[in-house]
């Protein structure tokens, strides 16, 4: 009878051996996320374009996760989008610039002249580092495992 302490490696090797799943499929979901990211910005480009106003507005506030506009639609309303403007990389308060917006949804706005294809440079350098730490983590992991 083979004793069952030989058919199991030991705790230290399990453990490294879940912390790398853990971090593959932290992986993968980064990954999804970064994917759908630049799906989405697309699809509200496409919103945008089909149904077009455009405004000159006025930048109130930047902040790390949201820059907010304030801008007046031709009959009148006055409109700040919740979630901030799409593509705002550069924008000051108080600056003026021209945007476009949805005009069934003007919640939905983006700077004039920017498009999706600016989400790509960001998204793609981040998911590089993230696969670069993760595999070097991995990879040490797998290095003492060995040593062990």
């Amino acid at each position: 009878m083979v004793d069952d302490a030989v058919l199991k490696p030991p705790a230290g090797v399990r453990v490294r051996r879940v912390v790398s799943r853990v971090l593959l499929v932290v992986g993968g979901v980064v990954t999804l996320v970064c994917v759908l990211l630049p799906i989405a910005c697309w699809r509200g480009d496409v919103a945008i374009e089909s149904r077009m106003g455009s405004a000159a507005a006025e930048v109130v506030s930047v902040s790390f996760n949201r820059t907010v506009v304030r801008y007046v639609t031709p009959d009148g309303r006055v409109i700040i989008p919740a979630l901030g403007v799409l593509y705002p990389e550069g924008l000051e308060p108080g600056q003026r610039v021209k945007v476009e917006y949805d005009v069934t949804n003007p919640e939905l706005t983006r700077v004039a002249g920017r498009t999706a294809s600016l989400s790509f440079l960001p998204v793609s350098t981040f998911l590089l580092a993230v696969w670069v730490v993760i595999g070097l983590v991995v990879t040490l992991l797998r290095r003492f495992r060995r040593q062990v």
